[in-house]
């Protein structure tokens, strides 16, 4: 565990530890089988998630550590539903899209969601940013059940946590993880843009 959290280099100041550079390579891969529809992209957010929950919690990020061990669970959710999931008639599970009343009805939850876990934080934890490290937290909750559900939402969900994840993490000294996060809001725009080819066949 000591050699993880080992120093490998400095970047603006900040120590880069091993555990964050293993852990974004995995992120990135996974984001990558994402964008091609590959269910190995499950067993990575799984290996990606627990370091990163390791590197969190080590930075006082309770909600993004503890957003980690959500995403262990619902990542083995995902790749069932990727593998064996059906769409409404008893298909096989494609790439679709939400219609625009659940958008709006998961749009409304995700918002009521973080201020109680912002309080939860504050009360629960020794934050520094807990209403900060809320957000992000109850947005990727969303995106991960967008994604596993093949619903092409996931994306722009992705691009706003990610472009929000970038100032957090700025705050607290992970600049490596802050360029893989402004990666990720590239990638969630890129990965938007090819789910969408793959959605019109079947509009």
């Amino acid at each position: 565990m000591n050699l993880l959290f080992t120093e490998a280099f400095q970047l603006w100041g900040s120590p880069v530890t091993w555990l964050e550079i293993v852990a974004c390579v995995l992120a990135v891969w996974m984001v990558v089988c994402n964008w091609r529809v590959n269910p190995l992209a499950w067993p990575l957010a799984m290996l990606s998630s627990a370091m990163y929950g390791l590197l969190f919690a080590h930075s006082k990020l309770y909600g993004e550590a503890g957003l980690q061990l959500v995403f262990i669970t619902v990542a083995g959710w995902g790749w069932w539903q990727w593998l064996r999931g059906t769409g409404a008639h008893g298909e096989p599970l494609r790439v679709h899209a939400l219609s625009r009343a659940p958008r709006w009805q998961l749009a409304a939850a995700t918002l009521a969601a973080w201020p109680l876990l912002g309080l939860l934080l504050q009360h629960a934890t020794d934050s520094t940013v807990p209403y900060l490290d809320a957000l992000p937290t109850v947005g990727s909750l969303a995106g991960q059940f967008l994604l596993g559900r093949k619903l092409v939402e996931n994306w722009p969900v992705w691009v706003a946590v990610n472009v929000f994840s970038v100032g957090l993490f700025a705050i607290k000294g992970l600049w490596l993880t802050v360029l893989l996060y402004a990666l990720f809001a590239v990638m969630a725009l890129v990965g938007w843009r090819a789910w969408n080819r793959l959605l019109r066949p079947n509009v």
